[in-house]
């Protein structure tokens, strides 16, 4: 392959998103046109977005799509990158070293060679193979034409009932959308709460918070149908004990990682379905092709074990690493501790580290603590209340996880907690970490470590 075209070494990467993008920026920062060619292939409109905003955009708090966006295609190509849009790989050729594309408005097909490959597919929506799940109204909300489908749906939709079927982090924040749209909002959930990330007693403060806003809380229902008028329009979605009007349905069940090139190939696969990686997001077995973004499975910092976490945060320091080996020089990527900050209208989620559930799969031996406290000092105006529920283990009194539910200035104190995790510090440490404090800002003792104090007592006490 490099004979035909020079000294010069082509990368090609699959997916123009956060992962793919940043690869190719970095590893152009570090090689020119001259030395490296760059070829991306992406099956959308858009490249370079957040997905996480969109549910901010169809709520109206973002106003216009193009904000999502941090680098267009244009500015891509500016930068000698090849980036062909509306262009769908479907198939790897390991062995000569290629990639079948097909544009996907003409259908006309072509391969092309590479010297080094990026696979950054992402994930897809999971969407149950369920009655009228393909019906008109019927919406995921992935990626900015999902988000363009969904606006023009309800442009066009003279009804205001909304179901949203799922209350993970993207069903939660699609509730809140449409409800700031004037829509009546049902949630079916198949849970016992809602936000799986959190263990179910905190999950009961968001479904608390979500019932007050006006959103129906329906839990430990699993959608049997989504049901369809004459029109063939979806009408209701269906559980084995009720049926709820829908004029809109969006799906917020989670995604999966998008590894079915990865799969037909013979590339390595996870127990989550993700790619596996080394710590320089090479794919394990392959020596000139890397992977990054929500396609992979990541390490566990705190478990030892593969997850599957599919956060933009991740995937742009993915591309990070990528660009720079395959730019010349050398990073890597330790792994995750699964931090996470969600919000509901005015109320804060936050998590990270392990869940119970978590921590009971890889057989830790643990002790829990739940403390109630406030934002701010309790004299100081709009101290809000805040709840912060720790996980130590038993006998190392080793941090494993924090959740966190609450109001304003809840949500980011989760950041302490990541710090801690990735350090690896004990509770009993963590009592004497040296944070910031004023009365509008924190109590005296800030509520995490007024947890993680409660926690070294617990932990001594069971030692």
């Amino acid at each position: 392959m490099n004979g035909a075209r020079g000294a010069r070494e082509r990368l090609v990467v699959i997916g123009g998103d956060a992962a793919g993008m940043s690869a190719a920026s970095q590893a152009r920062r570090l090689k020119g046109p001259d030395e490296l060619e760059i070829v991306a292939f992406e099956r959308g409109h858009f490249t370079s977005y957040s997905a996480c905003g969109i549910p901010y955009w169809v709520s109206g708090d973002v106003p216009e799509r193009d904000r999502l966006i941090a680098r267009t295609p244009e500015e891509h190509r500016a930068r000698d990158i090849d980036l062909r849009l509306r262009t769908e790989v479907t198939e790897l050729d390991l062995d000569r070293g290629r990639v079948r594309a097909r544009d996907v408005d003409s259908g006309a097909e072509s391969w092309t060679s590479y010297d080094k490959l990026v696979i950054a597919t992402g994930a897809q929506p999971i969407r149950p193979d369920l009655p009228g799940m393909d019906a008109p109204g019927v919406h995921g909300v992935q990626t900015l034409d999902d988000g363009q489908a969904l606006l023009d749906t309800l442009a066009r939709t003279s009804g205001r009932r909304a179901v949203v079927v799922g209350a993970g982090y993207i069903g939660v924040e699609m509730a809140e959308a449409m409800i700031k749209r004037g829509y009546e909002v049902t949630v079916v959930n198949r849970g016992r709460e809602p936000m799986a990330t959190l263990d179910p007693d905190m999950g009961r403060l968001v479904h608390e918070a979500m019932e007050g806003l006006g959103i129906t809380m329906v839990n430990d229902a699993e959608v049997t149908a989504l049901l369809t008028g004459d029109d063939g329009r979806v009408r209701a979605v269906a559980t084995e004990d009720a049926e709820y009007p829908a004029d809109v349905v969006v799906l917020g069940i989670g995604v999966r990682p998008e590894t079915a090139l990865a799969r037909a190939a013979g590339l390595p696969l996870g127990e989550h379905g993700g790619l596996l990686t080394d710590r320089s997001m090479r794919v394990r077995g392959q020596e000139e092709v890397w992977a990054g973004g929500d396609c992979v499975e990541v390490l566990d910092l705190v478990s030892g074990q593969q997850r599957h976490i599919p956060l933009g945060t991740h995937a742009n320091k993915h591309g990070q690493v990528i660009g720079a080996n395959v730019g010349g020089g050398y990073a890597t990527f330790p792994g995750v501790v699964g931090t996470a900050v969600s919000k509901v209208c005015d109320l804060e989620i936050a998590r990270t580290g392990l869940r119970e559930k978590d921590a009971h799969r890889v057989g830790l031996r643990f002790e829990t603590v739940t403390v109630e406290s406030t934002s701010r000092a309790g004299y100081y105006p709009d101290a809000s209340p805040m709840t912060v529920k720790m996980l130590a283990e038993v006998r190392t009194g080793r941090l494993l996880g924090v959740q966190i539910v609450g109001r304003e200035g809840a949500g980011k104190r989760v950041d302490i907690a990541a710090v801690a995790l990735t350090a690896g510090m004990t509770v009993d440490r963590m009592t004497a970490l040296d944070l910031g404090y004023a009365p509008p800002f924190s109590p005296v003792w800030d509520p995490v470590l007024v947890a993680a104090r409660k926690a070294a007592g617990r932990i001594r006490g069971t030692g």
